[in-house]
């Protein structure tokens, strides 16, 4: 795996190393080594998966509270993503900032989400398969989130948001503080 730190503390960019021949390719996704020697999280406790139908559908801004933050390794395995993180640690430089990376069925690569980040997606395709593997378990009580359109964050949604769930769209529109 290549691990490519973003210009959020904590948050890196994974891409695949693949081993190809006529059948196809095979790559490695997760290790726990190498996880480690990246001073990244090796503990994860629950793999879920979404599928979102339509293009332009919108999902996020989701975080949990300490002390059940997680970090999220989130990678796309049909269709395509803009994957969206905000940094909500008060005490971090980069506080309010956030990045956006496609994530696609094509590139194969992931993005590692830090504890304290908010976290949604815009699909860029039809039928869009995310998965996210995560080191805590949900926990209802400890669920947040901030608004997708947030002025304090500002993000540039790369493509038109047509559709989300009330409780995404109905998310308080003032950053509430993650620690």
């Amino acid at each position: 795996m290549k691990f490519t730190p973003t210009e959020l503390d904590g948050a890196f960019i994974i891409d695949l190393e693949l081993r190809e021949d006529a059948r196809g390719w095979f790559a490695r996704t997760y290790c726990a080594r190498e996880f480690e020697a990246h001073g990244l999280p090796t503990h994860m406790v629950q793999t879920n998966m979404s599928l979102t139908r339509k293009k332009g559908t919108l999902r996020g801004m989701h975080y949990q509270h300490a002390p059940h933050g997680e970090d999220k390794l989130v990678r796309c395995v049909g269709g395509a993503i803009w994957d969206c993180i905000v940094d909500l640690r008060p005490q971090s430089p980069t506080y309010c900032r956030w990045i956006g990376v496609e994530l696609s069925e094509a590139n194969a690569r992931a993005l590692l989400v830090p504890k304290g980040f908010a976290h949604g997606f815009v699909t860029l395709s039809d039928d869009a398969a995310v998965t996210y593997q995560v080191s805590e378990f949900y926990t209802p009580a400890s669920e947040g989130g901030a608004r997708w359109d947030d002025p304090a964050f500002g993000i540039a949604w790369p493509v038109p948001v047509l559709d989300m769930s009330d409780k995404d769209r109905n998310w308080p529109a003032h950053v509430k503080e993650v620690q």
